[in-house]
């Protein structure tokens, strides 16, 4: 099922079963959202990512930073992070998709893609630190890119190209069932960031 659509219109659920994502859509203005990815580009404490794939340890283009009410650690991939305390700009976002969406965020991992030659494989994000049926809020500032979902016994798979600020809420069994990826396009030449609020739950 292809999703991309000329605009981003909301929708109350992109799966057609098995899971929840609702779309709000652009939830933010043009020049807001414009104002964010400026500003988180320069001001955010970028690095990095690093991953244990099939016992090899990989320094990804991908950069991230993760942010919170305090500075946790966080373990994926076989790698520990360790968080910032919230930078006051991302805060008040955080606050407006909790008003948003209803949901209450204490975390929140930011990811710098350079352009279209870098994505994000195919993965859940299903940490036991993020609980039994994760709910995350994913905000897309930058360049429109493709994001797919694919069910992991079925054949279905969902594209939707994702705008200068859109939020979409994964919640309920989405992560038991679909896994998600950041397609690459060397059609894109902007940046984009993705900012994906959770509720963690520290280890221990």
């Amino acid at each position: 099922m292809n999703l991309e659509l000329f605009a981003a219109q909301p929708r109350s659920n992109l799966l057609p079963y098995d899971g929840s994502v609702k779309d709000y859509g652009q939830i933010l203005t043009e020049t807001d959202a414009t104002a964010y990815l400026q500003y988180f580009l320069q001001q955010l404490a970028w690095q990095h990512d690093e991953v244990i794939l099939y016992g090899k340890h990989i320094r990804t283009s991908r950069m991230i930073a993760w942010y919170g009410d305090e500075k946790f650690e966080y373990r994926y991939s076989g790698i520990t992070r360790k968080g910032h305390i919230w930078d006051d700009r991302l805060w008040k976002l955080k606050q407006y998709i909790e008003k948003l969406t209803g949901q209450q965020f204490n975390s929140c991992l930011a990811n710098l893609y350079q352009d279209g030659s870098q994505g994000m494989g195919w993965h859940s994000d299903d940490e036991k630190t993020l609980g039994q049926n994760p709910v995350i809020a994913s905000v897309s500032l930058g360049a429109t890119r493709k994001f797919c979902f694919r069910h992991k016994t079925q054949n279905d798979k969902i594209e939707v190209l994702l705008q200068h600020g859109q939020l979409l809420l994964m919640r309920d069994e989405t992560q038991h069932f679909w896994k998600h990826a950041l397609m690459k396009s060397t059609r894109v030449q902007e940046p984009r960031i993705n900012l994906t609020f959770r509720y963690f739950w520290p280890e221990g």
